[in-house]
């Protein structure tokens, strides 16, 4: 018994190296495959651009007819409203003298020939709209009293306060373009401008003339919009497809190189718009692929599949 245990020993130790050797299955291991990130790409565009300044105009009658009484007496009719639209020579109220309403009809019972109303009528002198109504029928007003505003349509214009250091960017300039508070856009012609500045404010008033064929209310503020710059076959690509650091010092966009792989590449920004931007460089071509989505966070070097193609 002592004689086999050697024997013994070296049997249980084959049979637990056995049982510590790895199972073969008879397959090799297959390489994951590189994860491809799903993309949508676009091309370049050589569209016009246009850079612009944008500042507040307000709609204002910049004169105003002051309608006054011709003589004392009684406001006998009011042929006017506040708002109320009137035509140059149209009658707004009539009035009667003091001295006719204490008469009466004497005079004309002593001759009928005569005919003493002691009325006289108030016309409008400008055509526009009833903005302030002082009096109405019955009212006893002396001779100079006013009685009514008419904002005289003819001096209907956009006052724009341009600061003076933007005032090389309006010199020679005939029209410009108006935004409307509900998108509508109108042409507006510069009609002029005052020959001094705010002291405090440093800006200038320019008038600013418009044809909408409808009225536009008082003080409506609209968006002028100032051409700073015009480029007319600048290289552009949506503001999508350019990335850009957390301090916005370095910007880039991801090109494709072949079928699969899209690169880093440093870029240059020119213009910028509220939907493109301007690539001064690296030159680009037509034929480029850039990434519009699913380029953000993407390596230097990077497989893509592109899903999509979207037009420039």
């Amino acid at each position: 018994m002592i004689n086999n245990c050697p024997l013994l020993i070296c049997l249980i130790l084959c049979g637990a190296c056995l049982s510590c050797s790895p199972a073969t299955t008879g397959t090799e291991e297959v390489a994951p495959e590189t994860v491809q990130t799903p993309v949508t790409v676009t091309g370049i565009s050589t569209e016009p651009l246009a850079e612009y300044i944008e500042l507040n105009a307000t709609s204002s009658f910049m004169q105003k007819n002051y309608i006054k009484a011709n003589a004392n007496g009684y406001l006998q009719s009011n042929f006017t409203r506040p708002g109320q639209y009137v035509n140059r020579g149209q009658v707004l109220f009539t009035i009667k003298t003091k001295e006719a309403q204490s008469i009466g009809n004497a005079v004309n019972q002593l001759d009928s020939n005569f005919k003493f109303s002691g009325t006289n009528a108030i016309r409008a002198g400008e055509k526009g709209f009833i903005t302030q109504l002082s009096h109405q029928a019955g009212d006893y007003v002396q001779d100079g009293e006013q009685l009514a505003i008419v904002s005289d349509m003819n001096s209907f214009a956009f006052l724009l306060d341009l600061p003076y250091e933007l005032r090389a960017y309006m010199q020679n300039r005939k029209t410009v373009e108006l935004i409307l508070p509900d998108g509508e856009k109108l042409t507006g012609t510069v009609a002029g401008s005052l020959p001094s500045v705010d002291p405090a404010a440093q800006t200038q008033s320019i008038f600013i003339k418009v044809n909408a064929g409808h009225s536009i209310p008082e003080n409506l503020v609209a968006k002028v919009r100032i051409v700073k710059m015009l480029k007319e076959k600048p290289v552009s690509l949506p503001k999508a497809a350019v990335l850009t650091n957390e301090t916005q010092t370095e910007s880039w966009i991801m090109k494709m190189i072949d079928s699969s792989t899209a690169v880093k590449l440093p870029v240059t920004r020119g213009i910028e718009t509220a939907g493109r931007i301007e690539i001064l460089a690296p030159p680009l071509s037509v034929t480029d692929k850039i990434l519009l989505t699913g380029n953000y966070g993407l390596p230097d070097t990077a497989k893509v599949s592109i899903i999509q193609q979207q037009q420039p």
